[in-house]
């Protein structure tokens, strides 16, 4: 991924076909070691090609996964946003309900370790 990241660093720079040393460059500039073996097959899997075509191409398959899950979907954010104070509500609400139960055994005379 960061021979890849790189490389499209180099492409959105303007140097349409980026070799190795380029990406080596980039790397090295923030202290990333490149791997030899990931670099020659990135360089020889993307030479010739266009990165825009290849972007276009990829965002088309991507459109035809299904994204949806087998579960609930989450609420939408702005609902989240609003169900917040809702949600602290409940979660003060069900404390409470906990320090009703503990103080009604103390009602009841005796302790567990009395």
């Amino acid at each position: 991924m960061k021979h890849l990241a790189a490389y499209l660093l180099l492409g959105l720079a303007g140097n349409n076909s980026p070799s190795a040393s380029d990406i080596k460059e980039v790397l090295d500039s923030v202290g990333i070691e490149a791997d030899e073996d990931r670099l020659n097959t990135l360089i020889s899997e993307l030479n010739g090609k266009d990165l825009n075509e290849l972007i276009a191409e990829g965002t088309t398959k991507l459109a035809s996964v299904p994204s949806g899950g087998g579960g609930g979907a989450a609420p939408a954010g702005g609902a989240a946003a609003a169900g917040g104070a809702a949600a602290a509500d409940e979660e003060k609400a069900e404390e409470k309900k906990e320090e009703e139960k503990e103080e009604s055994d103390d009602d009841m005379g005796f302790g567990l370790f009395d």
